[in-house]
């Protein structure tokens, strides 16, 4: 076994599930692969997938196989159950390498084309940097070289062959905490804003929900979702839990209890949100969970592009009138958030004819579906957009 690369392929992967369901060796699956048996090893813990059993954890996977695809014990076994899932394994492979090369220059293919090149020529050679760059013919700078060492692009470079690898210090660059929905994730499939255009190409005529969280203090525990229909530019506003998916879940689960089906899917045809990991549980705003029906379409805008949902971003401007940044929203009250979201859906606006979105909205979709949104009518010499409104 000449070449023990360390990136597997999905028919490798499922390969090793079929060898694991033959109950193969380590030694086995490694030698089939071609692949070194610490590979084989790595893959299959680090994307071992646990059963939902309350089980204690059975013996027999703290030492390879790690997982029960082979056993033949596991009909009736009273553990909690580890499988391989050789699709999933891609996926999550994908994902990673994705997220790990951000802001690299290269495609996917191209890393790993390199990756082949550096296990075959200097795998078992400790060179210089500067050496081993002149000999490969690598298409970017030496300091470019570096860096991607650094981040990790090409596993089959280490340390030990690389001994001038930190001669070139790493910047030290500011974390972000805002966690985001990453490009690559398998969550957007078909949920591109390309997709939204073309849903839109079909289906002119429907009426697009954008949907968005706006945020007092980083540090506070709620945050405004905000929820904006184009047409009447009305927006609902709710207090829910920052950057929590399953708060944005339960909120929505909440207006399908509220809402009947047909009023949910009228109102609820298309949402257009953000890549905020708030919204990282599409499905479960989508479908029914108790008739699993889908009820509407999530899509996501491109990464940075505010400027693709340019509605709710410019009806946000109503909210900072009131609690302008910096100001925390923990300290608002629901009945508060409920008048602002009033008084903002009643103050008219000159590309509305000078009628007020709450106006617009109930002519087209009625009032009594307004009631059930908490949607109050307040007449335009009692609109007040000042801090006093919150108390």
């Amino acid at each position: 076994m000449d070449k023990k690369n360390k990136h597997l392929r999905e028919n490798e992967r499922l390969y090793i599930d079929l060898l694991l369901r033959q109950s193969c060796d380590l030694k086995t699956i490694a030698m089939e692969l071609d692949k070194a048996p610490s590979t084989i090893s790595r893959e299959i813990k680090n994307h071992r997938i646990k059963g939902n059993e309350k089980h204690k954890d059975c013996d027999l996977i703290k030492r390879f196989p790690y997982v029960c695809n082979g056993c033949i014990k596991k009909q009736g076994c009273r553990r909690t159950r580890y499988y391989y899932n050789p699709r999933k394994a891609q996926q999550e492979y994908k994902f990673t390498l994705k997220h790990s090369r951000t802001g690299i220059d290269m495609t996917i293919d191209e890393v790993e084309h390199w990756n082949e090149i550096f296990e075959d020529k200097i795998a078992k050679k400790a060179q210089s940097t500067l050496h081993i760059f002149s000999s490969i013919n690598f298409p970017k700078t030496v300091q470019t070289f570096y860096n991607y060492v650094h981040k990790g692009i090409f596993p089959s470079i280490n340390v030990e062959m690389l001994p001038r690898l930190y001669s070139f210090k790493p910047r030290n660059k500011k974390e972000r905490n805002t966690k985001y929905i990453n490009q690559n994730n398998p969550i957007k499939e078909n949920r591109t804003y390309k997709h939204f255009l073309n849903y839109m190409e079909k289906y002119p005529e429907t009426d697009v929900v954008q949907m968005d969280t706006v945020v007092g203090k980083q540090e506070d525990k709620y945050c405004f979702l905000t929820i904006y229909f184009c047409n009447s530019k009305l927006m609902l506003i709710y207090k829910v839990l920052h950057y929590k998916a399953i708060a944005i879940v339960e909120k929505f689960n909440e207006l399908k209890s509220i809402l009947t089906t047909d009023e949910f899917k009228a109102i609820f045809d298309v949402i257009l949100t953000d890549n905020g990991w708030e919204f990282s549980k599409p499905d479960e705003i989508e479908i029914d969970k108790n008739t699993g029906e889908k009820l509407t379409n999530i899509f996501f805008c491109n990464s940075y592009s505010s400027y693709e949902k340019g509605g709710i971003e410019r009806n946000h401007e109503y909210i900072r009138y009131v609690l302008p940044k910096g100001i925390s929203f923990d300290i608002v009250s629901e009945a508060s958030v409920n008048r602002l979201m009033n008084n903002i859906n009643n103050t008219i606006r000159p590309s509305l004819d000078y009628k007020s979105p709450y106006e617009i909205f109930i002519k087209e979709y009625g009032e009594t579906i307004a009631n059930k949104l908490n949607l109050k009518y307040i007449t335009k010499e009692k609109v007040d957009l000042s801090p006093n409104i919150i108390r």
